[in-house]
């Protein structure tokens, strides 16, 4: 597997919240939802590599 990389991001606390409600409800942490949430919206454009869709995320 590729080395990950690490970012700054910046939400308000109102979307923190609710990133943070969403992951409890589908036992994730909020970086395992968030990487879910960048994940579907990549394959919903199209715009997901084949390496990526192989790997093992455990988010399929």
């Amino acid at each position: 597997m590729a080395e990950r990389k690490t970012i700054v991001l910046r939400l308000s606390p109102q979307m923190w919240e609710d990133v943070t409600k969403w992951a409890e409800d589908e036992f994730r942490s909020v970086n395992g939802q968030i990487e879910f949430i960048l994940n579907e919206a990549l394959k919903k454009h199209c715009r997901l590599k084949q390496d990526m869709k192989d790997s093992d995320t455990g988010q399929e």
